[in-house]
Parts: C-alpha cells; structure tokens; sequence
C-alpha cells in the first residue's frame, strides 16, 4: 500500500509533515490547498479514517499510525482559537 506525506503549514507558519497510509489522502486535499481549520480537521478526519480502513481491508487491522497523525492533527488543531484560521497543503512526498 503506498504511503503518502503531506505538508501542512499551520497559521503560526509551523509546517508538519503528516503521514497516511494510503493515497487516499490526496483525494480530499490538493496541494497548494487553503482549508479552514475546521475543514481541515474534518477532511484529516474522513482521509484518515478511510486510509486506516483500506489498512484493516488489507491486513485485517486498522493503522495505528493513521490514528495517531489524527490524533496529533486534532491536538495541535486545539491551539488556534480561530476556526476560520487558513492551514495550507503545500504538498505530497511518495
């Protein structure tokens, strides 16, 4: 299953490079993509989730590492009080 990074640059002009198991994820986001925060988190959301899904379709398990990333989105989502706050995809790494 090919995996894929994404870089995010946040609204503090922090950039994470976030991990999917699947290309799934380039399906909900373009590179080059502004996104409200809140978009952002629910499109991580159904991206992740689905990549994870097409793991346990595979291997019979879910993708803890998808699972985390989420995780790790939605914690550092938490930190901007402006929902309409812009997050950019500058990307995807193969």
């Amino acid at each position: 299953m090919p995996e894929v990074l994404f870089r995010v640059r946040w609204p503090d002009d922090s950039v994470n490079r976030c991990y999917s198991p699947s290309t799934v994820v380039e399906e909900y986001f373009r590179a080059g993509g502004s996104y409200s925060l809140t978009e952002f988190v629910t499109l991580s959301r159904k991206a992740l989730t689905e990549a994870s899904e097409r793991v346990r379709e595979i291997h019979g398990f879910a993708c803890a590492q998808a699972e985390a990333q989420l995780a790790d989105i939605e914690l550092k989502a938490a930190e901007f009080a402006d929902q309409q706050a812009k997050i950019l995809v500058e990307g995807f790494e193969r």
